[in-house]
């Protein structure tokens, strides 16, 4: 997540900058405003004649269409403006706000008129004015010429002459003719054209190719759009339901619908652009738009900039850079601007590359460079223009910032990729050697107090080592003092211990391998003291493994500070992960339990975990398995991969625990009955055989995990099926619902189904439904490896079309 340093703040979409100022029409700012009612019931007609005008706002008459849904007239927006518009008819009680869809282009006042003249439709705003309406190329008699307002919103004028679909404003209805016609925002900033979304009218951020239609042609009566190509589903499929296409003044191209018998306001059932910040014109020059995930948004100046015009968030930088050769680069993690010169991607062997090319060229303001092995660079000149911070989209994307070389501002978006390292640099520095001296006598007595210091210390040392193996006699005649490992973690003291935890009193979580207390040390630091049982082995055992698991660092394993071994204890002392574990977050039962009032389990709900912070769970999760089965110099086999064992730090970086402590039961505890109660659903098939243990049974087990971590369900609760009991299977319940049955809204965590969006969200859910069904394959070879499990969630490599997961008991279907 970026860091708001810098001053933000949250701005409508519809605001604008002088870098991107328009002039506004006045009747604009009419359409804008508040309509007022009628002070007194409007008189209703079907249509407008020479003989029934001149129509004038003190008329007080409403040109209603048959179906009594549309209305036409001059519309009231204070005591002397009014505009001629044609809108919803809100007379009755379900339409409650007037909704405009078609207006003429000129401010009217109370001397405003509209006749037919010698077959010709005049508006004048009084008298010796020109005429205000829109052209119209044939004039018919004026008997036969008059003015009708059609069921389908279509103002028509003498026959099919002249009708208001051919020459829209902001709004489109359903059978209107979109091809060949052009929609403006109310602000005229951004207009639609059939085929894409402009900005200024020139600058395209959205087109119809997206949507695999070719061109728009007609919204009809369904709810479908008709595109050159076939046709997309955008709204209901009520044929009772209005609707309406309308391009905002924030850019975006929207379909509404409105149907009495399920709402009374109108929804918006398709957009063009989920996220707002890419539609251009949301920040000024330099900035950076961020979405809040709804229907807002806010501008920030990326680092080494500042925001000079309050009122639009234009940034210019705070060092100019007068040396091009004098400069270095800032990087803004998953931040992509669209709007430089050039936006072509150029190919670079590597991220050095790349850089020395933006170095290269003085018109270079930075480039952008992708992790995802394609070598995509893009050089971004001459200007800034059109940028967003999208970590969903980009996960694999960063921007480098061009600043000048004295610039000493740190990146404000900083994302998982620059945390992820496992190994911290330490710079060791000596003291410097004391001036040579020719004082032969000085030498003598440096000489002879090293000597003395020396000698103390190794009597202290010497006197110190024999209190602690006086101490620890017992423990020294089991290893031998040869046996002690050297750098290997802190030994406590039962005693210091039981301080650390206030005697075992304020106890935090059970496992299968023991129960977990809460403690701080005499340093301050917060702990989680795991007492272990059933532990197999000597201390000289147990000492060797806790040495291996210390030296496991991974930015998502739980981190090893110590252990005690006294007294027939076995105890270890981690780093305390403050959110607790990951199943306190996905399974909510919102039933009291053991003896809980239920004022004290709402007290305990956890906050709801939203698709993106589940799938860097899963990545996270993912990547510290692949490091213990792969990267370490013994590999380790965790054998009990669960939510439980999977803690959630501040910031949701999962950590898992418990990992390195199989070795230190046997097979036979590990599949006991007790073993089976407490991780049932988690374990691979080959545990119930007589098949060998490999890392492929941590792979099943994670599935499983990255399975519930979707669906929000334990995988042993039995959903709705036909299937008995006995024969019920989570993950080929899943398998049938996604790739069967195509549905894959029924696998979706209830909590958070509602936030699922198709077009931001469907590759994460896909790729991790995808691995999870590789990972529960019944037979061990054909799951992948967890390094090829961490990758296929990345999307870096292919994944291809999984077998459906059986009980291997039970074969497949």
């Amino acid at each position: 997540m970026p860091r708001r340093l810098l001053q933000c703040r949250p701005t409508e979409q519809t605001q604008m900058s002088p870098f991107f100022s328009l002039s506004i029409p006045l009747f604009f700012l009419f359409l804008l405003s508040p309509i007022p009612s009628y002070s007194a019931q409007p008189q209703n007609f079907s249509s407008l004649t020479a003989a029934n005008s001149p129509w004038t706002p003190a008329s007080n008459r409403v040109l209603l269409s048959n179906n009594n849904v549309f209305a036409a007239g001059f519309l009231q927006s204070s005591p002397n403006l009014y505009s001629f518009s044609v809108w919803y008819y809100n007379k009755s009680t379900p339409l409650s706000r007037t909704i405009v869809v078609w207006s003429v282009k000129a401010q009217l006042d109370n001397s405003s008129t509209l006749s037919i003249t010698s077959g010709q439709l005049v508006l004048s705003n009084g008298p010796n004015t020109s005429n205000l309406w829109p052209s119209i190329e044939t004039a018919r008699p004026a008997s036969s010429a008059k003015l009708v307002l059609h069921d389908n919103g279509s103002l028509v004028f003498s026959g099919s002459d002249w009708e208001s679909f051919k020459v829209p404003t902001d709004t489109l209805l359903p059978n209107q003719n979109i091809s060949g016609t052009t929609i403006t925002s109310l602000n005229g900033r951004f207009t639609f054209n059939s085929t894409d979304l402009r900005f200024n009218n020139t600058d395209s951020y959205w087109t119809v190719s997206e949507t695999e239609t070719g061109r728009f042609l007609m919204l009809d009566d369904s709810g479908f759009i008709l595109g050159e190509d076939g046709r997309i589903f955008s709204a209901d499929v009520d044929e009772k339901c209005l609707r309406r296409i309308n391009i905002g003044n924030d850019g975006n191209l929207r379909v509404y619908s409105y149907c009495q018998n399920d709402s009374t306001e109108w929804t918006v059932v398709w957009q063009s652009n989920p996220e707002l910040c890419k539609i251009h014109g949301s920040c000024g020059p330099n900035s950076i738009c961020i979405g809040d995930g709804g229907s807002s948004t806010y501008c920030v100046c990326p680092s080494g900039f500042r925001n000079t015009t309050p009122d639009s968030y234009n940034c210019e930088r705070k060092i100019p850079m007068k040396n091009m050769k004098n400069t270095k680069f800032i990087r803004l993690d998953y931040v992509n601007f669209t709007g430089g010169s050039n936006q072509t991607n150029i190919g670079s062997k590597n991220l050095s590359d790349c850089q020395a090319r933006c170095l290269d060229n003085d018109n270079c303001l930075g480039f952008m460079y992708n992790y995802d092995g394609t070598g995509r660079c893009i050089l971004q000149l001459e200007r800034l223009l059109y940028g967003y911070w999208s970590p969903g989209e980009n996960t694999a994307n960063a921007m480098f910032l061009r600043v000048d070389s004295s610039e000493t501002e740190e990146t404000n978006f900083k994302g998982l990729t620059s945390v992820l390292e496992t190994t911290c640099p330490v710079n060791i520095s000596l003291p410097s050697p004391p001036d040579e001296s020719n004082t032969t006598t000085r030498n003598i007595a440096i000489i002879c107090t090293l000597f003395a210091a020396e000698l103390i210390s190794g009597v202290a040392f010497f006197w110190a080592f024999l209190k602690k193996y006086i101490k620890y006699r017992n423990m020294a005649q089991t290893l031998g003092l040869e046996l002690l490992p050297a750098g290997g973690p802190k030994r406590f003291t039962l005693s210091e211990v039981k301080a650390a935890t206030n005697g075992f009193s304020d106890p935090i979580g059970k496992g299968g391998f023991g129960d977990v207390y809460k403690g701080e040390l005499s340093d301050k630091r917060v702990v989680a003291v795991k007492c272990l049982k059933n532990v197999a082995g000597g201390d000289g055992e147990f000492w060797a493994e806790v040495t291996i698991i210390a030296r496991m660092h991974h930015l998502n394993l739980v981190r090893l500070w110590g252990f005690c071994a006294e007294k027939g204890q076995r105890i270890l002392i981690y780093e305390y992960v403050p959110n607790g574990s990951l199943d306190k977050y996905l399974f909510r039962s919102g039933r009291p339990t053991d003896g809980k009032a239920m004022d004290e389990v709402v007290g305990e709900m956890k906050p709801v975990l939203d698709w993106n912070i589940r799938y860097r769970i899963a990545v996270g999760v993912a990547r510290a398995i692949a490091y213990l089965h792969e990267e370490c110099l013994e590999w380790v086999l965790h054998c009990d991969i669960k939510p439980e064992n999977i803690l959630l730090g501040d910031d949701f970086c999962p950590k898992i625990s418990d990992f390195g402590l199989a070795k230190l039961r046997k097979k036979e505890d590990m599949v006991s009955m007790s073993r089976i109660r407490g991780t049932r659903g988690y374990m691979a098939p080959e545990w119930a055989k007589t098949d060998q243990i490999t890392p492929k049974a941590d792979v099943y087990s994670f599935g499983m995990v990255l399975l519930e971590i979707v669906s929000g369900i334990r995988n042993f609760e039995m959903q709705g099926s036909f299937i008995e009991s006995e024969n019920w299977y989570f993950p080929g319940w899943a398998f049938d619902k996604v790739f069967k049955e195509m549905k894959v809204e029924d696998i979706l965590d209830r909590q958070i189904k509602h936030a699922y969006d198709d077009r931001m969200h469907f590759k994460l859910v896909d790729r991790m439904v995808k691995t999870a069904m590789w990972c529960l394959q019944d037979r061990p070879e054909l799951r992948p490896s967890m390094g090829k499990v961490a990758k296929m969630l990345e999307g870096t490599v292919e994944i291809m079309e999984p077998k459906k997961p059986t009980i291997f008991y039970l074969g497949d279907d």
